[in-house]
C-alpha cells in the first residue's frame, strides 16, 4: 500500500466539535497530523476547527449521503486516510426500565453502532491506501461484562442500559473486524468517566479521557489490534 505525499498523516475524528472529540483533534494536530474535524453543525464545527487548526468536515454519521460527501472530499484532497476515530455518540434517554421503547434503542444504535459501521465501510478504501492504517472506536467501560460484574467499579452500577448495550456491540464489532482485517490496527478506547456533557461534567479532565485514544492512534506500526483499553491499560471485555 502507498500514500499520497502529504505533510503529516491524515486523520478524521467524528463527533468532534466539543468534548473528547475536540480534544482528540487538538492532540492529533499537536502530534503533526492533518486532521478533519467531523461534526453535524457547520457553525459549531467551523468554530471548533479554527480553534485547534483543523479542517472542518460536515458529517452526520447517521446519513449515507453525508458520509459519501465526506469520503469524496477526503479522497480528492488527500487520496488516503491514516487514522479514523469513531467518536460520535449519544447516551439516549435514561428512564425507568418500564419505559424504554424500541424507538429509544433504535435511536441509540443508529448513532453509536450503525454510525461506526457506516464510517468504517465508507472509509475503508481510503484507509487501505495508508501504509499504517488504524481505526480507533471510542467505547466505554459500560459495555464491558467484566467490569459490570466487578461491584467495586462504577460501571457495575450505572443505569444506562441502552448506551451500555451499544458499547458492548462496539466491543464485539471491533474484535471481529480486527481479526478479519489484520492489515489495519483496530482497537477500542475507553475514555473513562470524563468531564463532558455526556457525563454531566463529572469525571477526570478531557485530556485524560483522550489518552487511550491517542495511544492507539499514534502507536507504532505493528502495534496491538483487537484490544480494549483505557488510559491505565487493558480492560476486560
Amino acid at each position: 500500500m502507498s500514500t499520497t505525499p502529504q505533510s503529516g498523516p491524515v486523520a478524521l475524528v467524528t463527533g468532534a466539535n466539543k468534548g473528547i472529540g475536540l480534544e482528540t483533534v487538538r492532540r492529533l494536530v499537536e502530534a503533526g497530523h492533518r486532521v478533519y474535524l467531523g461534526a453535524r453543525s457547520k457553525q459549531r464545527g467551523l468554530a471548533a476547527a479554527e480553534a485547534v487548526a483543523a479542517q472542518f468536515l460536515e458529517l452526520d454519521v447517521t446519513c449515507d449521503a453525508s458520509v459519501r460527501r465526506a469520503v469524496a472530499f477526503v479522497e480528492q484532497a488527500d487520496g488516503h486516510l491514516d487514522v479514523l476515530v469513531n467518536n460520535a455518540g449519544i447516551t439516549g434517554p435514561v428512564r425507568d426500565p418500564h419505559d424504554y421503547t424500541a424507538d429509544d434503542m433504535t435511536e441509540v444504535l443508529l448513532t453509536n453502532v450503525v454510525g461506526y459501521v457506516r464510517l468504517i465501510h465508507a472509509f475503508l478504501p481510503l484507509l487501505e491506501k495508508s501504509d499504517a492504517p488504524r481505526i480507533v472506536n471510542v467505547g466505554s467501560g459500560l459495555g464491558s461484562f467484566g467490569l459490570f460484574h466487578d461491584m467495586d467499579r462504577i460501571e457495575s452500577r450505572a443505569g444506562t442500559p441502552l448506551y451500555a448495550a451499544s458499547k458492548a456491540a462496539i466491543n464485539m464489532l471491533t474484535a471481529r473486524l480486527a481479526r478479519l482485517l489484520p492489515h489495519i490496527r483496530i482497537n477500542v478506547a475507553d475514555p473513562g468517566m470524563t468531564a463532558t456533557d455526556l457525563s454531566g461534567g463529572e469525571g477526570h479532565a478531557v485530556h485524560d479521557g483522550t489518552d487511550a485514544i491517542l495511544t492507539f492512534a499514534l502507536g507504532a506500526p505493528g502495534g496491538p489490534s483487537g484490544t480494549f483499553a483505557d488510559r491505565d491499560g487493558a480492560l476486560p471485555w
